[in-house]
């Protein structure tokens, strides 16, 4: 074909192509675009005639995209959204992929503190679409998106994951918090080598907090192996009442102690030498594409309040 000719050539069967890399499959796709199976697998076989490349691989639980099939993807996503968003604004109705499902996880501080008032603005803008969230530990968010369980992850750690994508949405810091009646209760700040003697809590091994706290320990050359951890517990919650009631300090994220340090119930220092403020990621997995319910809730974090 001559470059000339390619202003006269149109790519069909975008939305069919879309729909059935966000399903991962031609069933799928064919039944909620209300077409067979084999009306699907022609318009598939016609797209990548047009353009002499595979767009899927078919394995026995699905399809995947191909390299070739993901590049494309980001056009066709481009594409159909300016139809639609052109379709919205000349007739006057309302986007119809401000519908479905969207399905994320998230770890206790993003998951607790941060979403419920992002999704409250969400759902009043976007009624249409039924969010189900579920709070784990960063481990285990990592894990239900790499397994497709979710399509979207919120959580305050990266993972050296080649397959997942991180981008910052948010902020906080971790502050060491002690009791009303602890001795450190006047305190600032106090030294790694005062840290060192004291009685400490810390969540269980999957969570953001502890893994950003031992990184962060890690480089200042520290272990958490140099601390006196007597408790581990698997909730901010339980912490916090560990705390409260007993001579022990523990690292927490601010947001989740504001409440208790607003009514005087703890106390929050910092570390001398010790960096604790860490950025939270919003997380996708680049080789599944996303729905469009998650498309329009990472479009909606972009924007000025739409994110934390």
């Amino acid at each position: 074909m001559r470059n000339d000719d390619l202003q006269h050539v149109q790519l069909p069967h975008l939305e069919t192509f879309a729909k059935a890399a966000e399903l991962r499959s031609f069933t799928d796709a064919a039944k909620a675009l209300s077409v067979s199976q084999a009306s699907v697998s022609q318009r598939i076989r016609a797209l990548e005639g047009v353009l002499r490349t595979s767009l899927f691989r078919r394995r026995q639980r699905g399809i995947a995209l191909t390299d070739e099939g993901q590049r494309l993807y980001s056009f066709a996503e481009r594409i159909l959204r300016l139809h639609r968003e052109a379709f919205a604004d000349l007739s006057g109705r309302k986007d119809p992929r401000a519908s479905g499902e969207l399905t994320l996880a998230a770890s206790s501080v993003p998951g607790e503190h941060i979403l419920p008032a992002i999704l409250t603005r969400f759902r009043r803008e976007y009624p249409g679409i039924r969010v189900r969230a579920n709070v784990v530990d960063s481990a285990t968010v990592l894990d239900q998106l790499q397994r497709g369980g979710v399509t979207l992850g919120l959580v305050g750690r990266k993972s050296d994951n080649p397959h997942l994508a991180f981008r910052p949405f948010a902020k906080d810091e971790l502050v060491l918090i002690v009791a009303a009646k602890h001795r450190w209760f006047r305190r600032k700040r106090v030294s790694l080598r005062d840290l060192r003697a004291q009685p400490l809590v810390l969540r269980g091994p999957g969570s953001g907090s502890r893994w950003f706290f031992e990184q962060s320990l890690g480089a200042c050359g520290t272990t958490l192996a140099d601390l006196n951890i007597v408790l581990e517990l698997g909730s901010n919650e339980a912490i916090k009442e560990a705390v409260a009631d007993g001579g022990a300090a523990a690292v927490l994220s601010d947001l989740a102690v504001r409440q208790e340090l607003a009514d005087g119930r703890l106390h929050a220092l910092r570390i001398a030498g010790l960096p604790l403020e860490r950025a939270m990621y919003v997380v996708t997995d680049p080789r599944r594409a996303l729905a469009a319910p998650a498309q329009v809730f990472l479009r909606f974090l972009d924007r000025p309040g739409g994110g934390p």
